[in-house]
């Protein structure tokens, strides 16, 4: 594994232990020429899926990039990283055993929708302001009425707790 202070090419493995959802094992790296330290994570990849992209651009699906567009939408909502990182390992394995080799980035948008609906519903009316492009305040306002009649399961009590009645 390279090292990401000096570029060396050698690191010993320190320690490696599972993550606390065994999804992927946490190995703690010395690089052997700089001595720095640093995390790697695996994980197991059961196929290599193509993301179609809107404009028809083809490109490899990340899974970084997906939990990057997820924590954007939970940030500051007092959700668990774990429970984040439940959804983005939820999402990935749908991906990747649909038996598909290829996805749309649309189908990907309504798979977070539909993870994000059911963990925050302020993280899923962010998430749907950017994927669903909305252009205007009254957009927001639509969206927003449509979650809290529909008695959304992700909502949150003003003391930050889950609501029991939904």
């Amino acid at each position: 594994m390279r090292c990401p202070f000096c570029a060396h090419e050698d690191s010993q493995v320190k320690d490696s232990r599972p993550t606390e959802d065994s999804s992927a094992i946490r190995r703690r790296r010395q690089c052997e020429s700089c001595g720095a330290r640093f995390t790697t994570f695996e994980r197991v990849q059961l196929r290599e899926v193509m993301v179609a992209k809107s404009g028809g651009r083809r490109e490899p699906f990340h899974r970084a990039k997906l939990e990057i567009s997820v924590s954007l939408a939970c940030r500051k909502r007092g959700i668990e990283q774990e429970r984040i990182d439940q959804l983005v390992s939820g999402i990935q394995r749908q991906v990747e055993t649909a038996g598909e080799s290829e996805i749309t980035s649309a189908r990907i948008g309504e798979l977070v929708m539909e993870g994000l609906r059911q963990l925050d519903s302020v993280a899923y009316i962010r998430f749907a302001s950017v994927y669903r492009d909305f252009s205007e305040a009254r957009d927001f306002e639509e969206f927003a009425s449509a979650v809290q009649q529909a008695g959304h399961p992700g909502k949150r009590t003003e003391d930050g707790g889950d609501d029991a009645a939904g």
